[in-house]
């Protein structure tokens, strides 16, 4: 019984960790219910997105023209499509009532008026405006938004002159070195171009909301502030990535800029038609890092892995058996691994179920009471799951 006794947390501990928990619960979850009401009217079925394997209209062959030719029809046949987003956010403060703006870049990705950008360009706006170039100005709507990718989607009506349309591309069949074209609005300077080439793939970048976006483009293209949300595109004028982050010391473009690829772009659209964000798989409970406990200078049976310390009723986890810390503090399961990956961190756990479906199962190696079990879990959807609230379960 001693020897069990070392690893537990004491009642005080216990309190902080539940705290933290759910505030971050409860904070997420009040933001998510004003945006649903709109976005579950949507039928995703009535949208289709531009994807051809053509060359778009109006765009030669990159083959029978100068390099300087292709910018230049690029440009002129897909800007038009590219939106000027300005955003107005109003906050009570200690001084009272404070009135925020901001702008950014986005792509029109079909005829209904559906408009793709940065989650973080259009967070916590309670107004959004959109124009294409000229004078005339579209009061927009949020759709729906994805922090964790941090791609959102606005409309608009659309004008009875239509809009310009941007194609889709394929970001998996991208290489190190093809030419590249930026469209935005750095610095409110609309419909900027810049053009480079992709200086890397699969990097790995975070959201604002610390989750790991995998397989980001690097390219050297000038992305600056207000170029959040817009194209990056192929010398066919077709999107390959959205431009999201740049690497800066001093916050203007080093030349290192990156863009999350179209092709997650295209699995989250739909979920974010259809019911304003993206339900995941989840397992339903608080997994700390057992690395970062040890770090705090708590004594953890095993060097890492992934602490159950509490366990949402009706969850996954809950309906696989997982254990939370007892009421006395004792330390009952700690995940190892997952389908025969470690799991080390939530990143790990996080790359994980991305590529899972919801009926799936998952089959976990957990650490229970000393002695290594197998705990398969059937991942099914949790009552008013969001990925608004994942920092406070997965």
């Amino acid at each position: 019984m001693a020897d069990k006794n070392v690893y537990q947390f004491s009642a005080r501990q216990i309190l902080l960790f539940a705290f933290a928990t759910a505030i971050i619960a409860v904070g997420a979850t009040a933001i998510l219910y004003s945006v649903r009401d709109y976005a579950g009217s949507i039928d995703p079925s009535n949208t289709t997105f531009a994807e051809s394997t053509a060359i778009p209209e109006g765009i030669s062959d990159p083959q029978t023209v100068s390099d300087e030719q292709n910018s230049i029809e690029v440009y002129r046949n897909v800007s038009p499509g590219v939106a000027f987003i300005n955003t107005t956010s109003v906050r009570e403060g200690v001084f009272g009532t404070q009135e925020g703006k901001g702008n950014g870049s986005g792509s029109v990705i079909d005829t209904s008026g559906h408009i793709l950008t940065n989650y973080h360009v259009v967070e916590d706006a309670q107004k959004l405006t959109v124009s294409f170039g000229g004078d005339k100005v579209y009061d927009a709507t949020y759709v729906g938004g994805d922090p964790d990718t941090d791609l959102a989607v606005i409309k608009i009506t659309p004008p009875a002159s239509g809009l310009t349309v941007i194609s889709l591309s394929d970001s998996d069949k991208l290489v190190v070195g093809q030419k590249v074209l930026a469209i935005g609005n750095p610095f409110g300077l609309d419909r900027t171009l810049t053009t480079g080439v992709i200086s890397g793939l699969q990097r790995p970048i975070r959201a604002r909301n610390n989750r790991p976006i995998d397989a980001a483009i690097q390219t050297d293209a000038s992305i600056n502030p207000g170029n959040s949300g817009g194209p990056l595109l192929d010398k066919f004028g077709k999107m390959i990535g959205i431009n999201s982050q740049i690497l800066s010391p001093a916050g203007g473009s080093v030349g290192v800029g990156f863009a999350v690829p179209v092709n997650t772009a295209k699995r989250v659209i739909p979920q974010l038609l259809q019911y304003g964000e993206v339900r995941r798989p989840k397992l339903g409970a608080s997994l700390p890092s057992v690395a970062d406990l040890r770090e705090q200078g708590y004594r953890m049976p095993v060097e890492d892995g992934l602490l159950v310390l509490q366990v949402v009723p009706n969850s996954p986890a809950a309906s696989a058996g997982l254990r939370g810390i007892g009421g006395d503090g004792t330390i009952n399961d700690i995940i190892v691994g997952a389908d025969g990956q470690p799991m080390k961190s939530l990143d790990d756990l996080y790359r994980l179920l991305d590529r899972k479906q919801f009926g799936e199962t998952v089959q976990l190696d957990v650490i229970r009471n000393g002695t290594r079990v197998s705990v398969p879990v059937r991942l099914t959807p949790l009552a008013n799951t969001s990925g608004r609230t994942r920092r406070a379960t997965e």
